[in-house]
């Protein structure tokens, strides 16, 4: 069982009681992390398969790379140091060829990727190079040019990757270039999405939020499998956490997260294991809770579909991808916003167009929802407001004119 975190308390209004700030709740999360994947299993995998999967152990450079100094261009290699005219020896030598050996005043035709005779440290490029009955002029070059010096790429006893390393594409470069043709990797978390409440069980309501969340977390490099749905029923509730807790790794549920009289969610929880947190200091999205379970882990995320991606991009990501950071790119503000009860962070959806960030829900949007206060309530409600193109994570009133930093949707996704 995993230990409850020290909350910190603040009064602030409408009955929020005790909240967790973003970064502790993040901190939080990536220690269940950590514990989850030191007990998972491992498998192989084809480097050619590494894009979103979890190292097991670091990753060091039994040797230098490249091996030997390497030509970069097509053309003769020689000693820099050396005067024309050279001459010309031996056959040309290849990238599988073995270095061959030259003497003071010689050069060897060279092809791009080639190992470098021993005594060579320069190499002419072929258009630049006149040879005449096997004497070599051209112009004047310096030690190292067109030459990939070995180790200069990767020094041998060079830690390239660390343990519990999120992988991603590019990283399977330079892994092939180690040689390495499958990695041992941890097992892939699997997770059932369960969506709560009578008006979604009884197909009165869309169920907005569990193909989206589906999405996130098999773009975070997971699996994540729609479980069905729950009426507001506390044993039903509780019975299909607790099924899923034995089928899946992690247990995701949508609804059923704040303080009305059918919200089960939380009370399942509890009694089912220990709630790490409930409620945090971000809106939309406030009533998130975190939960570890006998077999599992989960997250109870709040329904309003808007609020939902916000939390769970915020707090449920860390989890799945082992990053907590969040990339910004600047913008300006084309309008006031300012901010209801203090004490929170607030996401705003915004709209980028040539370098500007219109708040997307203001009333000089299309999507006319709130005037010069941000309403995370409505703004979380609404499915039009998806189409933002990333969020402004503020404490404070942004103004006309700021300069703010905007998380794209896209590097949280």
């Amino acid at each position: 069982m995993f230990l409850s975190i020290q909350r910190e308390t603040t009064d602030v209004t409408h009955g929020h009681g005790t909240l967790t700030g973003r970064e502790e709740a993040i901190d939080e999360v990536l220690r269940i992390r950590r514990n989850a994947i030191a007990n998972r299993p491992t498998e192989e995998v084809p480097v050619s398969s590494v894009s979103d999967r979890t190292l097991v152990g670091s990753i060091i450079a039994m040797q230098d790379y490249p091996s030997h100094d390497r030509a970069t261009m097509d053309g003769y290699a020689f000693d820099a140091a050396d005067e024309y005219p050279l001459r010309v020896v031996g056959e040309e030598v290849f990238p599988e060829s073995s270095p061959p050996r030259i003497a003071a005043g010689e050069a060897v035709r060279i092809a791009t990727g080639a190992p470098l005779p021993e005594r060579a440290d320069a190499v002419l490029k072929r258009e630049e190079a006149v040879v005449t009955d096997g004497q070599l002029t051209g112009t004047n070059i310096e030690r190292g040019t067109y030459v990939y010096e070995q180790g200069s790429n990767v020094a041998a006893g060079e830690q390239l990757f660390d343990a519990s390393e999120r992988l991603s594409p590019k990283d399977s470069i330079l892994l092939g270039d180690l040689g390495m043709d499958h990695i041992q990797v941890v097992e892939r978390f699997s997770a059932g999405i369960l969506a709560t409440g009578t008006e979604i069980h009884e197909n009165r309501t869309n169920d907005l939020d569990s193909a989206m969340l589906a999405g996130l977390i098999r773009s975070w490099g997971h699996e994540a499998t729609f479980a069905g749905t729950v009426p507001d029923e506390y044993g039903q509730v509780r019975n299909r956490i607790e099924e899923l807790a034995s089928d899946y790794d992690v247990v995701v549920t949508t609804g059923g997260t704040s303080v009305g009289h059918k919200d089960y969610v939380i009370r399942a929880l509890e009694e089912i294991g220990e709630v790490q947190f409930h409620r945090v200091r971000i809106r939309p999205g406030k009533p998130i809770a975190v939960a570890q379970l006998p077999d599992a882990v989960a997250f109870a995320i709040p329904g309003k579909p808007l609020g939902a991606h916000t939390i769970a991009s915020l707090i449920m990501r860390p989890f799945f991808s082992g990053d907590a950071t969040l990339p910004t790119i600047d913008a300006t503000l084309t309008t006031d916003v300012s901010l209801g009860s203090e004490g929170f962070e607030y996401a705003i959806p915004v709209i980028l167009t040539d370098g500007m960030a219109a708040p997307l829900g203001h009333n000089d949007s299309p999507l006319p929802v709130y005037t010069e206060m941000f309403d995370p309530s409505v703004v979380s409600s609404s499915t039009r407001a998806s189409r933002a193109d990333g969020f402004v994570l503020t404490r404070e009133q942004i103004s006309e004119g700021d300069s703010v930093a905007v998380i794209p949707y896209s590097v949280v996704e």
